[in-house]
């Protein structure tokens, strides 16, 4: 069974910055992708970014330049550094991971809210 807990979101002022980080509890070392979703109320789930288990990293282009994703094979986390954080970065944000020929796992969530 393949389990993922979000933990790090709060309330940040805008300008800020937050570090998001995903618990895996099988090895990460299965996965081939890993990423960030996040869902503003009223809107659809967006796709944020995405780590692959051979090291390269994509970014929806309203993050470019200010998140960071990574992931740590001995702590078995998936993290997403966020800077200069604006209020419409607020949401709920969901990591994912995915293994070669399986189903994408979901977390259950975290809030991050961006104060003007």
């Amino acid at each position: 069974q393949v389990q993922l807990v979000e933990s790090g979101g709060g309330l940040v002022q805008a300008g800020g910055s937050l570090r998001l980080s995903c618990a895996v509890s099988g090895s990460i070392f299965n996965f081939a992708t890993m990423g960030w979703y996040r869902q503003a109320p009223g809107k659809r789930r967006e796709w944020v970014a995405t780590i692959t288990s051979s090291g390269s990293r994509a970014y929806v282009d309203s993050v470019k330049g200010r998140f960071t994703i990574s992931s740590d094979n001995a702590k078995n986390t998936i993290d997403l550094e966020m800077n200069s954080l604006k209020p419409e970065d607020t949401g709920v944000y969901y990591c994912t991971v995915a293994g070669t020929g399986g189903p994408t796992r979901w977390g259950q969530g975290t809030q991050v809210t961006v104060s003007s």
